[in-house]
């Protein structure tokens, strides 16, 4: 059970490229880095575009004034030239910007947590991954809801066999909160979503999916995609070519299926983060609404539902308790999850402890490149006119 003491030796000094005022997602951040004081410390940032208004938000956060930069450029320079200069920074920029953020950052021998996905291209991944090798730096990609516990119970009753051959995997990721088109003439955070200049191929396979499809692999690790076959739609026509629902079929290398339905415009739906998976004996089923459970159902037997933080859990599910049972956690402590797992990789990438890094489940930079590849894959599909594709074909780059 975790409860606040010190897991590395001292706290990373850590800063933020955007997440300021009127980001959707910054907080996210900081919560989740801070939650464990003793794992980062937020010493610098360049929060926003704007930089005056970046400045005033990074002083109202309680930061040095004159670590506020205007830009990342400026703040990575600065930093190099401090004996307590920053070790790690986080990206959380629109997803047009992370390649030259996260290659500059990695050129000045930062550590880099990213927002998903990664990059436009598979080809980045591979660029940047070669980059961060040389350099001995981890990165890590914010996929923020893995950090809940029961997914690793799910994964470990799967690895043990409780529920047998895994037969098929359906999976959904969708909401209503872009069933008409005024978010994306009023909101700043989704008027860049839907504009692949900035946001890249997709929309919501890329804003949404992405996220299930990485518990998906974080939960069955040796479950790999042969094929699949996108469909996907713009049902704002506005926001074409880049898709506002799309479904997904999947066909996996051990015979089993899947399913992936993901979607902005589910009119009326405040939640729809589903997984299920069926097996030759039993079935499990997570839901983010209810994140400290996951029901368990057998063949034959009545449905069990599991509860985060009680004693018959898998010790895996376990070490990431919080809170207590009973006492309900959620996305604060799924993120503090994920942002302790980055500060035990990166100190153990700095203390050459390859063991560590070996054990450790974290979504890495080769999460990062299978969620680029899945959206690549999603599009090759689609604009081929909803065709089956085999996913082991490495494509170099998609036009954007």
């Amino acid at each position: 059970m975790l409860n606040g003491e010190k897991i590395i030796e001292r706290p990373l000094r850590w800063a933020m490229v955007g997440g300021g005022r009127h980001g959707q997602v910054g907080y996210k951040h900081r919560t989740g880095a801070l939650r464990d004081n003793t794992a980062f410390q937020l010493v610098a940032g360049a929060f926003d575009i704007d930089a005056e208004r970046g400045k005033d938000f990074g002083i109202n956060l309680g930061v040095d004034e004159k670590r506020l930069y205007p830009d990342y450029q400026t703040m990575f320079a600065e930093e190099a030239k401090r004996e307590d200069g920053i070790e790690v920074v986080s990206i959380a920029t629109p997803n047009g910007t992370h390649y030259e953020i996260c290659k500059a950052a990695l050129e000045a021998d930062l550590h880099v947590i990213c927002e998903k996905p990664l990059f436009f291209t598979s080809q980045e991944v591979l660029e940047i991954k070669e980059l961060a090798e040389q350099k001995g730096k981890i990165i890590g990609v914010t996929y923020g809801f893995s950090g809940n516990q029961m997914l690793l119970q799910m994964r470990a009753m799967i690895e043990k066999g409780d529920i047998g051959d895994i037969r098929v995997v359906d999976l959904q990721y969708t909401h209503g909160f872009s069933a008409n088109d005024d978010a994306d003439k009023f909101s700043d955070a989704q008027k860049w979503r839907v504009d692949p200049k900035i946001s890249g191929p997709s929309f919501v396979l890329g804003d949404l999916s992405t996220h299930t499809f990485y518990m998906s692999q974080l939960i069955m690790p040796k479950m790999k995609i042969k094929k699949l076959l996108c469909d996907r739609q713009s049902f704002i026509p506005s926001r074409a070519p880049l898709e506002d629902n799309a479904h997904v079929l999947m066909r996996y290398e051990n015979g089993a299926v899947g399913t992936m339905w993901t979607s902005a415009i589910n009119a009326g739906c405040m939640d729809g983060h589903r997984i299920r998976i069926v097996g030759s004996k039993a079935s499990l089923e997570w839901w983010d609404s209810n994140p400290n459970e996951l029901k368990y159902e057998v063949q034959g037997q009545p449905t069990q539902t599991l509860v985060r933080g009680m004693p018959y859990l898998d010790e895996s599910c376990s070490a990431d308790e919080r809170l207590g049972a009973l006492h309900s956690e959620g996305l604060s402590e799924s993120w503090a999850n994920i942002y302790l797992k980055f500060a035990i990789a990166i100190d153990a990438k700095n203390r050459g402890d390859e063991e560590t890094l070996s054990n450790l489940v974290y979504p890495d930079i080769n999460a990062g490149l299978d969620g680029v590849r899945w959206i690549e894959n999603c599009v090759r599909s689609a604009d081929n006119g909803a065709v089956w594709v085999d996913v082991s074909e490495v494509q170099e780059s998609l036009s954007v």
